[in-house]
């Protein structure tokens, strides 16, 4: 299993709270560190203030050796696709291959109205992650020597130059995940390496695989060829009174934690991972909130590994 470490420093987190975190993850044997891609927090007061996603993993890109790095996920409105592919590019290269893109349509409203930026209806927002999947890939696909075209409502690109090239053979990952019936599954099927079913129970998350492979087949595509991953709240303890200890320093119910969580003793935190492998699941990004618990991370990789 494919273990990733999954932050959210919209919550209050400086730059040198996340390479704490992206080294410790690296030592210990995570395959990846991966941080939401937010300006506003959810709960608390967000000190000391949010931190851009790219900025930060390209300082990552530079002080890490062997994680993977990248969003989870990014939003379509916060950012133009070509300036974007070019962003995502570079991280790619200072990385030497190591990046993702997670990509996603956008859902806080809030933020968007704090930051000043734009916030279609919902169709709208899914017809402009549309169109960014498209130019995004197609211009790292570019073959050499040509130019990019892309006849959009949206997006219209002319006369680009086949010069965004990221160091990954055939561009970075890209990632689509959620749960819509349709749409996500079919933007999945055409566009993306991975599907990533978010904070969903096991057999939620099974019954979310089976819809995207059975998409990919009217698409033509072997479902087996795209990654089926989880997104899961971490909180690990070695006792009942650590797990406890550990949800109260992120607000949340132990109980709770447990049944829609990863989270518990060693014991029921592998058997959970073994429901989520059972359902499909052959890599779980782990959500974790305290960033300062860097011991946390240490106590679940053993559970989760031994």
């Amino acid at each position: 299993m494919d273990l990733r470490i999954f932050t959210e420093p919209q919550q209050g987190a400086t730059y040198d709270d996340l390479l704490a975190v992206a080294r410790a993850a690296e030592d210990l044997g995570y395959d990846a560190f991966f941080r939401s891609d937010h300006y506003l927090h959810m709960s608390g007061d967000g000190a000391p203030g949010p931190t851009d996603a790219w900025t930060t993993l390209a300082g990552l890109a530079r002080e890490t050796s062997r994680i993977r790095l990248g969003t989870l996920v990014s939003s379509a409105t916060f950012r133009l696709p070509g300036p974007l592919a070019v962003t995502v590019a570079d991280v790619d290269r200072m990385s030497g291959g190591r990046v993702e893109l997670g990509l996603g349509a956008g859902w806080f409203a809030a933020e968007h109205a704090a930051f000043g930026i734009p916030f279609p209806p919902l169709k709208e927002r899914f017809d402009r992650l549309e169109e960014q999947l498209a130019v995004i890939t197609g211009m790292w696909s570019a073959p050499a020597g040509s130019t990019y075209e892309h006849d959009g409502s949206h997006y219209p690109v002319s006369g680009s130059p086949a010069l965004v090239r990221p160091v990954q053979e055939g561009g970075v990952p890209v990632i689509v995940g959620g749960g819509g019936k349709r749409r996500t599954p079919s933007l999945a099927a055409r566009y993306a390496t991975e599907f990533n079913a978010p904070f969903s129970s096991p057999e939620e998350t099974g019954v979310l695989f089976e819809r995207v492979d059975a998409v990919c087949e009217e698409h033509g595509r072997d479902p087996l060829s795209l990654v089926h991953s989880a997104a899961q709240v971490l909180c690990v303890g070695r006792d009942d009174a650590a797990v406890r200890r550990r949800a109260e320093a992120i607000g949340r119910d132990p109980r709770e934690l447990r049944e829609h969580g990863l989270a518990g003793t060693p014991d029921e935190v592998r058997e959970r991972l073994g429901r989520l492998a059972e359902a499909g699941a052959s890599r779980v990004y782990l959500q974790v909130l305290d960033l300062a618990d860097l011991d946390h991370l240490a106590d679940a990789h053993a559970a989760l590994t031994g």
